[in-house]
C-alpha cells in the first residue's frame, strides 16, 4: 500500500528483510528479527542451554559464581555445545551486522537467566553494551543479538529499550525515561536486536520460571573481545575460514616486536 504524502523529494528504498531491519536499527536503535527456527530446533536450543548452565556451574563452582554475581550467565556457552555457534552464525544476523557495520566479529557470547520470583538480577539495570561511552557515531560500533529461549514478556521480565537513544550522547532524563521507556514482547525463537549504544535494561521477572536468552555482541573488529574466544576454544574449534575470522582467529595482538614482524612475514 502506498502512503499518502505530498512536498517530498527522498524516499528511503529497502529491499528484503536485512534492509527492513537495518532500517529500524538505525533509526529506533532497535528491532525484532524471527530466527526461523521451528519448534524442534527451539526445544534442542532450550535443552542445551540447561546442560550448559549446568556445566558452568560444575566448572567453576556456584558458590564461586554467586561470589562475583556470575551464578545467572554461562560465558561462552558454545564451549559446552555447538548449537550455540550455530546461532552465532545465524545468517540473517551476520548479514544484518555487516550491512550495519561491515566486517564484524563476535566480541562475547553469553546465556543470561533472568531469575522468576523477582530476584536480583545482574542485567537489570539501564546500561549500554558498551558501558561507560557517551558519544554517538554515523554507523553503529557494536550490536547485540539477544536470542530468546523463552517468550518474553512484561510479566517475565523482557528487555526494556529507550527508543532512539542511541543518537544522544547522554542518558535521557527520568520524566523522559518514565514517558517512554518500551517494553519489548517477542516469542522464543525471536532475536532482539539492538544498537550497542542504546540504553536498555532487563524487567523485573514477576513469575515464577527463569526468563532465559543468549546475547550475542558483534563489533568493528578494532573493539576487543570480551573473553579471547580463539583461546578459550581452542585451535582447532573450526576449520571454516569465515568463522574463524567472525571468532577472532588470527586477531591477536602480537607479543612484541619480533612476534609482529614474524606476523608481517606469514602473510607476505
Amino acid at each position: 500500500m502506498s502512503v499518502r504524502r505530498y512536498g517530498i523529494l527522498k524516499q528511503r528504498e529497502i529491499a528484503g528483510e536485512v534492509q527492513r531491519a537495518a532500517e529500524e536499527l538505525a533509526t529506533f536503535g532497535y528491532t525484532l528479527v524471527d530466527s526461523g527456527y521451528p519448534d524442534a530446533a527451539l526445544d534442542r536450543i532450550e535443552a542445551s542451554f540447561m546442560r550448559a548452565r549446568v556445566a558452568s556451574e560444575e566448572r567453576f563452582g556456584r558458590s564461586r559464581l554467586e561470589a562475583v554475581d556470575e551464578h545467572n550467565t554461562i560465558r561462552l556457552p558454545m564451549l559446552y555445545d555447538r548449537v550455540f555457534l550455530e546461532l552465532a552464525t545465524h545468517p540473517m544476523i551476520l548479514a544484518l551486522c555487516r550491512e550495519m557495520i561491515g566486517p564484524v566479529v563476535l566480541s562475547q557470547q553469553n546465556g543470561v537467566v533472568n531469575p522468576g520470583g523477582g530476584g536480583p538480577y545482574n542485567q537489570g539495570a539501564f546500561h549500554r553494551d558498551l558501558p561507560y561511552q557517551h558519544f554517538t557515531s554515523s554507523r553503529p560500533l557494536a550490536i547485540n543479538a539477544l536470542f530468546c529461549v523463552d517468550d518474553f514478556t512484561v510479566d517475565n521480565g523482557g528487555t526494556i529499550v529507550l527508543p532512539a537513544s542511541h543518537r544522544i550522547e547522554e542518558f535521557p532524563s527520568e520524566p523522559f525515561i518514565a514517558a517512554h521507556a518500551l517494553p519489548i514482547s517477542a516469542p522464543r525463537g525471536t532475536f532482539i536486536v539492538l544498537d550497542c549504544m542504546a540504553f536498555h535494561s532487563g524487567g523485573s521477572n514477576a513469575t515464577e520460571r527463569d526468563r532465559r536468552a543468549v546475547n550475542h555482541v558483534y563489533t568493528t573488529p578494532v573493539i576487543k573481545q570480551q573473553i579471547d574466544i580463539p583461546l578459550a576454544l581452542g585451535p582447532s574449534f573450526t576449520e571454516d575460514t569465515e568463522t574463524r575470522w567472525l571468532l577472532g582467529y588470527g586477531m591477536s595482538v602480537p607479543r612484541g616486536v619480533e612476534a609482529y614482524i614474524a606476523q608481517r612475514e606469514a602473510k607476505q
